[in-house]
């Protein structure tokens, strides 16, 4: 297992012989709902367009992590599994191998790397994004991601588990509350995640 981070929640999964490209923002800047007069992101500088990807995975429907300006740079032929609302986006946008997994359901790739989704981010009063758990099937190594600290207690029944990214610091934003929750809810998922002594 190989892990490049590409800034923010992006990273470039390497794992049983393939490329994942995981929740990618490299390019352009970020708004929500186009509202830059009230949040926009801006890079340093634009990350280059990773080679060879064999997987998009996206955790979320929202531009911080399925984010427009760079989901338009990448061939719409790479395949993309996602949660139902990052599903929506980029079939939009006319990517066509898009794949939906809801909680508890997983997806295959080339018989190399399972892709299971966990409840993750709650986004509004009803929906909740995905947390994945990868597992490279013949080294049996496994690496789980949710972006917000919001992970659930089924995750106890995958221990153990290699390598865990989750956020380490907590984030309230006035009127929305909490966005992410990591100081206390890190070392939780670390405890349950851990290999037994």
């Amino acid at each position: 297992m190989y892990l490049t981070w590409l800034d923010s929640n992006s990273w470039l999964i390497e794992m049983g012989g393939k490329r994942i490209l995981l929740d990618p923002w490299l390019v352009g800047s970020l708004s929500f709902g186009n509202l830059t007069w009230l949040f926009e992101g801006k890079k340093n500088t634009d990350r280059p367009i990773p080679e060879n990807i064999d997987l998009i995975l996206l955790s979320q429907g929202l531009p911080d992590h399925a984010h427009p300006p760079t989901l338009e740079k990448l061939d719409r032929a790479i395949p993309v599994v996602g949660s139902p609302g990052a599903a929506k986006v980029v079939e939009k946008m006319g990517y066509t191998q898009v794949t939906a997994i809801a909680h508890g359901e997983t997806f295959t790739l080339a018989e190399q790397v399972q892709i299971r989704a966990f409840p993750g981010s709650p986004v509004g009063p009803t929906l909740v994004e995905n947390g994945y758990l990868l597992t490279d099937l013949e080294q049996n190594t496994k690496l789980y991601y949710e972006p917000h600290g919001y992970h659930s207690p089924t995750l106890k029944d995958v221990a153990p588990v290699d390598v865990v990214i989750t956020p380490i610091i907590d984030l309230k934003l006035p009127l929305l509350g909490s966005v992410i929750k990591g100081s206390a809810s890190a070392v939780e998922a670390a405890e349950w995640l851990k290999t037994p002594r």
